[in-house]
């Protein structure tokens, strides 16, 4: 019995250290972020008095009401339509900022999250200036879910109330974000996007006509990033795949790659061509119906962690600063 607890243990062990991403220390990192109700303020003003109350409100949000008013909302210049426009929908979006309020009471968590997701910022960009506020709001809900605005990161929590949310499957919402994308309206994907927004704005996107694999890679930087940034956070919430496609692409990694080079895609450019494979979608069309869309960040970011472990000294700010040609033709990926 002793030799069977002692094997165990070992298993046990060696379990672990396979699966050990050496996450650094960020503990002592201090950050400074609130959570600013924005829509708790903007949804409990006086509707009597629209202008009086929005004033007031400027005076708390001093750069935010004007992007949430004139960006999100997009309300007419004119002070008098203005008004109109955003007594109308406070009226309309009531029931939906009373369902984020049950839902979203304490908030202590997803600031937890966030700002865990901070420090690691601080720890790989030391020089990265971070959002000292996480400003809560209702929109539209065909709008915005998180914007990095002056203000802080901005999160719409209008598109955050849940897969199953009765408003998310109406005919014109459905269209707008078809089922694939409306089951990642789930609280758990916060923290998520907001760390995507500064992926964003560390490393804006490059351009979309270059072949299709130095594409790849580059979606794989920054799903290598998002990985770095939130380490802790399960791989499928940060793909946008389910647990059973995520576990798919690993059981089929050869196969994806061998049908990239049998159909001579990977030097691609044309996006009729390159789209079914580095654009969002229910699926893979000729990978059949358990794949996901988006597949090309799969396979990018496969190749990024084999670059990666040839060369292991590599911050992340140099793996952003090298050409994708460069990190595709060193990493020599070749899944078996």
């Amino acid at each position: 019995m002793k030799n069977f607890l002692f094997l165990l243990l070992v298993v046990i062990c060696i379990y672990s250290c396979g699966n050990n991403k050496n996450i650094p220390d960020v503990s002592g990192i201090k950050v400074q972020s609130d959570i600013q109700r924005f829509d708790k303020d903007f949804f409990t003003i006086d509707t009597s008095h629209i202008q009086t109350a929005l004033t007031q409100l400027q005076k708390k949000y001093p750069s935010f009401l004007n992007d949430f008013l004139y960006n999100i909302l997009a309300v007419p210049p004119q002070p008098d339509s203005a008004a109109q426009k955003v007594k109308m929908f406070i009226h309309d979006y009531k029931p939906i900022y009373d369902s984020a309020e049950l839902l979203f009471a304490n908030t202590e968590k997803i600031q937890k999250e966030i700002e865990r997701g901070l420090q690691f910022v601080q720890y790989y960009f030391p020089r990265y200036k971070l959002p000292q506020h996480i400003v809560t709001f209702i929109g539209p809900v065909e709008g915005y879910a998180n914007v990095l605005t002056s203000a802080g990161l901005a999160v719409g929590l209008q598109l955050y109330l849940g897969k199953d949310f009765p408003v998310y499957h109406t005919g014109y919402i459905e269209e707008v974000y078809p089922l694939y994308q409306s089951r990642r309206f789930e609280p758990q994907y916060i923290p998520v996007n907001c760390v995507k927004n500064i992926i964003d704005d560390i490393y804006p996107a490059p351009q979309g006509d270059m072949p299709m694999v130095y594409q790849m890679v580059e979606a794989g930087k920054r799903l290598f990033l998002l990985d770095k940034l939130l380490p802790e956070t399960a791989d499928s919430l940060k793909t946008g795949y389910t647990q059973i496609q995520l576990d798919g692409c690993y059981d089929n990694e050869a196969m994806i790659w061998n049908y990239f080079l049998q159909n001579n895609l990977l030097y691609a450019s044309d996006p009729a061509l390159t789209r079914d494979y580095m654009n969002d979608a229910p699926k893979t069309e000729i990978l059949g119906n358990g794949s996901p869309g988006f597949i090309g960040q799969f396979t990018g970011w496969q190749i990024i962690k084999k670059w990666m472990e040839i060369k292991p000294e590599t911050t992340l700010e140099q793996l952003l600063q090298t050409p994708a040609k460069q990190i595709f033709e060193e990493a020599k990926y070749k899944p078996k």
